[in-house]
C-alpha cells in the first residue's frame, strides 16, 4: 500500500439557497485504502461525493482525483472513477446483461469486450441466473448489486459508494462488504459514505465524521473510539456462584469502579489500559476462578458519534439536498 493521496478535497463549500450543505470540508484518501464518510441524513455526505465525482461544482474550495482538478479536468477524472449513488442508475426496461453491455459499449470496451466484462460482473455479483430478465423484475437488493456492477464495468481506479447498502438485508450487506474488500485488494481506492456505524467499522481504514456540512472528526476507527475514553473489560465466570468474587477482582483492577452485571452472569467494568486484561487473568488465576468469556474492547462507533454530536445518527430529521 502506498501513501500517495488519490482523493484530496480542501475547503469545499456548497450552498443550495439558504441550505449550507458543505461549509469548508477537507477530505484525503491514500491510494489503496477505504475512507468511510460517516454522518446522519443532511450532513453533507452526498453533496461531497457529487462534487468529487464531477456532478456538482463547489462554490468554494477545490478537489483533485489522482492530481486532476475535478472542475478543470472533469472529463479526464470521469474516465478513472466509478460511482454508485443512493439511487439506481440502471435502465429497468433492459435486462441485467444489456445494462452492463451498454455501459461497456459507452466506455469503449468494444462489443466483445463489453459482453465479456458483463459475464464477469454478473457472475461476481451472483446475478447470472437473472442476467436476461428485465431489471424492473429484480428485487431491491438485486438492483443494488447490478448498480454497483455497472459502476465497475470500466475497472475504475477510484470508486465512490454513496450509502451502497441502504435497504439491503444483513446477509446482502455482508456480501457487499466482501465486494468492497475485494476491490481494495485489487488496488482500488474507495470513498464510502454510510449511516451504518458497523459498516464504517468493518470496512474503513480511516473515518471522517461530517455533521451539518462540517468535518467534526477524522481518525482510524480505533482512534475515534478512544475519543469516548477508556475500554471495557467483560468477564463471565464459569461458576455463577463465584460472580460476586469475580466482581470484587474487577473492581480492584478498575481502580475502584464497581463492576456491573450487564447480562446474566456477565460482568463489565471500565479500565484505562490494555494491561488490565493481563492483571485480571493473573488475579483470577490466583483465586482459582475459571471463566467462559473474557474480552477487552473499545467503545462502539455509536458511542463515539453520540459523544461528538450529542445525538445518535438516526436522530437528524433533515433530508440531504440531492441537487
Amino acid at each position: 500500500m502506498t501513501t500517495d493521496l488519490v482523493i484530496e478535497a480542501e475547503g469545499l463549500v456548497k450552498h443550495f439557497g439558504e441550505t449550507k450543505a458543505l461549509q469548508g470540508v477537507d477530505l484525503v484518501v491514500p491510494r489503496g485504502t477505504v475512507l468511510g464518510v460517516l454522518g446522519p441524513n443532511g450532513a453533507g455526505k452526498t453533496t461531497a461525493v457529487r462534487i468529487l465525482s464531477t456532478l456538482l461544482q463547489p462554490d468554494a474550495g477545490q478537489a483533485r482525483i489522482n492530481g486532476l482538478d475535478v472542475v478543470r479536468d472533469a472529463e479526464r477524472v470521469r474516465h478513472m472513477i466509478g460511482l454508485t449513488g443512493q439511487y439506481a442508475s440502471v435502465d429497468e426496461d433492459l435486462t441485467g446483461r444489456q445494462n452492463l453491455v451498454l455501459f461497456g459499449t459507452l466506455l469503449d470496451l468494444g462489443r466483445a469486450g463489453a459482453r465479456a466484462r458483463a459475464v464477469e460482473l454478473l457472475e461476481w455479483f451472483d446475478l447470472t441466473q437473472a442476467a436476461d430478465r428485465p431489471a424492473k423484475t429484480y428485487s431491491g437488493g438485486m438492483r443494488r448489486r447490478l448498480d454497483l456492477a455497472a459502476s465497475l464495468v470500466g475497472r475504475p481506479d477510484v470508486i465512490f459508494l454513496d450509502e451502497p447498502t441502504t435497504g439491503l438485508d444483513p446477509a446482502k450487506r455482508e456480501a457487499m462488504w466482501d465486494v468492497v474488500r475485494s476491490l481494495v485488494t485489487d488496488g482500488s481506492t474507495v470513498l464510502l459514505t454510510t449511516q451504518y456505524l458497523e459498516e464504517a467499522d468493518a470496512l474503513a481504514d480511516e473515518i471522517t465524521v461530517i455533521d451539518h456540512g462540517r468535518v467534526i472528526a477524522h481518525d482510524t476507527p480505533d482512534g475515534l473510539k478512544r475519543i469516548v475514553g477508556g475500554q471495557t473489560l467483560e468477564v463471565r465466570p464459569a461458576d455463577p456462584a463465584r460472580l460476586e468474587e469475580t466482581a470484587q477482582i474487577l473492581t480492584q483492577v478498575s481502580t475502584g469502579t464497581p463492576a456491573d452485571e450487564i447480562r446474566k452472569g456477565m460482568l463489565a467494568v471500565p479500565v484505562t489500559s490494555d494491561a488490565a486484561m493481563t492483571e485480571t487473568v493473573a488475579r483470577l488465576g490466583a483465586a482459582g476462578i475459571t471463566v467462559t468469556e473474557l474480552s477487552l474492547h473499545l467503545p462502539s462507533l455509536d458511542e463515539v458519534f453520540f459523544t461528538l454530536t450529542g445525538r445518535p445518527t438516526a436522530d437528524d430529521p433533515t433530508t440531504e439536498v440531492a441537487a
